[in-house]
């Protein structure tokens, strides 16, 4: 039996734009047609974030709510993530759309530096954020972009602040913070297994090392994140000309590790969440 793997498809984000790749989805109706195009290729959880008409990033939350219900009808099952970060607003504006009942919202728990900025995660923001996943049965999915991260997360699930088991997501290759490094990700392996031996997680490679985050993370027995939010390339010369493109990539990619893509209904019960309605 061949062990499943999660494909995460990270569909937009707040980088590349358009101008990068013609292929990004910048409104709702894109980003469900996308969405679509996906799941079909493998994917069976999608990070969401939403855009205003002009491609700025936006806090809506009814453009939230439009992209998840179109998204619920046309990938029946699928894992919906919501993004809480720096792009999805400013303060409390960053959970505003908790209240949706997404399956999951990415949850950073401790600042970094980022290319032009720093992407700052205060402690009362990052409890906040906790509590409201915790009112709303929203599973956190914790982006560790450094170490410190983990061991917060451990200790927020240790005294309640976050559901166990812990779902964790090893994020590498933003400029200025943890560059794609495969001892640093063995190490960031057995730390997580050493901390919180129930935990799952995922590995998410930025640019040009989101192919090489799938393999390690196919290798180690981890789930993998792709998607245009992440990287615009299928390989050095060639644009993605889809996000399912980049899906199918690692769906095939799979069997080199004797993986194979998950059903949503093994992503779910390997990630501890509620089966489909």
């Amino acid at each position: 039996m061949t062990t499943p793997c999660i494909i995460s498809v990270a569909i937009t984000g707040s980088v590349p734009h358009k101008k990068d790749n013609p292929a990004v989805p910048i409104t709702v109706a894109e980003q469900i047609e996308s969405t679509q195009e996906s799941f079909e290729a493998g994917a069976t959880l999608v990070h969401l974030h939403v855009r205003n008409e002009d491609g700025t990033t936006s806090s809506d939350p009814e453009r939230f709510a439009r992209a998840l219900e179109g998204i619920r009808k046309h990938c029946p099952g699928i894992i919906t993530q919501v993004s809480t970060g720096g792009r999805s607003g400013t303060g409390h504006e960053r959970g505003g759309m908790l209240s949706l009942r997404p399956d999951m919202a990415s949850l950073a728990t401790g600042s970094v530096n980022f290319p032009t900025r720093v992407y700052e995660n205060a402690p009362e923001l990052v409890d906040w954020l906790a509590a409201e996943m915790i009112q709303y049965d929203i599973k956190p999915e914790v982006e560790a972009f450094d170490l410190s991260m983990i061991f917060q997360a451990v200790k927020m699930a240790q005294d309640g602040r976050i559901k166990a088991p812990l779902h964790v997501q090893f994020v590498m290759g933003v400029k200025n913070a943890m560059p794609v490094d495969r001892e640093t990700f063995v190490f960031y392996v057995e730390t997580l297994k050493r901390l919180a031996p129930d935990a799952t997680w995922t590995g998410a490679g930025i640019g040009g090392g989101q192919l090489k985050l799938a393999n390690w993370s196919l290798e180690f027995g981890g789930h993998c994140r792709t998607g245009l939010e992440d990287n615009i390339r299928l390989d050095k010369e060639q644009l993605a000309p889809s996000n399912a493109a980049l899906v199918k990539q690692v769906a095939e990619l799979c069997a080199q590790y004797g993986r194979r893509p998950a059903t949503v209904a093994e992503a779910r019960k390997l990630l501890s969440l509620p089966t489909a309605a």
